[in-house]
């Protein structure tokens, strides 16, 4: 397993999310669910985001749709994993004061909803970012652009780092959130 693995099933799990809000229109976009496509979002090459889905359905954390024969994420192995697997598996790497993307506590999507003890926001670095707090190396070099691209996988990725940085009841909290939001994808 590696640590793209989650960011590939993430993504999988948005495009997911995104088709079943938009049912009414029965106009699932195949070819958003590409090694190509996911490529293009993730900025992950084609040939790691192949591994990448063989690795995921090998250990059941994804399966293959009967019908459709898309790559689907087990809800429940990831849901698992990441709550109690990933924080030991991927910890967090904490760095120095940074600009970056705001992460964690702190993303768009969570604020409000998480707290922190700190003063300090968590941030991936992102030289176009336009906030400044301590730096966390995120999953994947490409994570900072790509939840730009999409806001959905974007609080996927907060949520996880809130798992990995909180302690337990934090990590509770985030991983109840994450469950939640990821049960609208199915």
């Amino acid at each position: 397993m590696k640590s793209q693995d989650i960011v590939i099933l993430l993504k999988l799990a948005s495009l997911r999310n995104h088709d079943n809000q938009n049912a009414s229109s029965q106009n699932v976009k195949l070819e958003e669910y590409s090694v190509r496509s996911l490529e293009a979002s993730l900025g992950i090459s084609k040939t790691e985001v192949s591994a990448s889905i063989n690795r995921s359905l090998s250990s059941g954390l994804a399966t293959k749709d009967r019908k459709s024969r898309l790559i689907i994420p087990s809800r429940r192995n990831l849901t698992n994993f990441i709550t109690h697997g990933l924080k030991f598996v991927f910890p967090v790497k904490l760095g120095s004061m940074q600009r970056g993307l705001p992460t964690a506590f702190d993303a768009p999507g969570l604020q409000g909803k998480l707290f922190s003890a700190g003063e300090v926001i968590h941030v991936w670095p992102y030289a176009k970012g336009t906030e400044m707090g301590q730096s966390i190396t995120p999953l994947f070099k490409s994570v900072p652009e790509a939840a730009l691209r999409d806001h959905q996988l974007y609080d996927y990725l907060a949520l996880i780092d809130a798992i990995r940085l909180g302690n337990q009841r934090e990590a509770k909290l985030a991983s109840d959130l994450l469950s939640e939001r990821l049960q609208q994808s199915w």
